[in-house]
């Protein structure tokens, strides 16, 4: 008696077993045929066209092209922050005021 009820568990065991496996396929299905399906693609939506101004006809489309190309004049060398010291004594302003004494670090020792 005590093997019909040992084997009457393993098999509801077994069958509750298969029946997870089968529910958790089924939802990774469902789960991938969801993913893939296209109503879920988002597509971007237009704005209508611009309508034109009254006058418009009349006045150019684009601006003139600007005087100058963007790019830095090569015939202008960049300055320093500070000046030189002979300069300073000469009565140059630094651009930069002097950095704060708590963020200024003690001179490192030789050994």
């Amino acid at each position: 008696m005590a093997r019909d009820g040992t084997q009457r568990s393993y098999r509801n065991d077994l069958l509750r077993a298969g029946a997870m496996v089968v529910a958790g396929l089924a939802i990774s299905g469902i789960s991938a045929a969801e993913l893939l399906t296209p109503r879920h693609q988002q597509w971007a939506q237009a704005t209508q066209p611009l309508q034109s101004t009254p006058g418009a006809e009349s006045k150019p489309s684009a601006p003139a092209e600007p005087a100058t190309t963007g790019t830095r004049p090569g015939d202008v060398p960049p300055e320093p922050a500070r000046p030189k010291p002979e300069a300073q004594k000469a009565g140059a302003e630094p651009a930069l005021p002097p950095a704060p004494a708590e963020k200024t670090a003690a001179p490192i020792k030789d050994r």
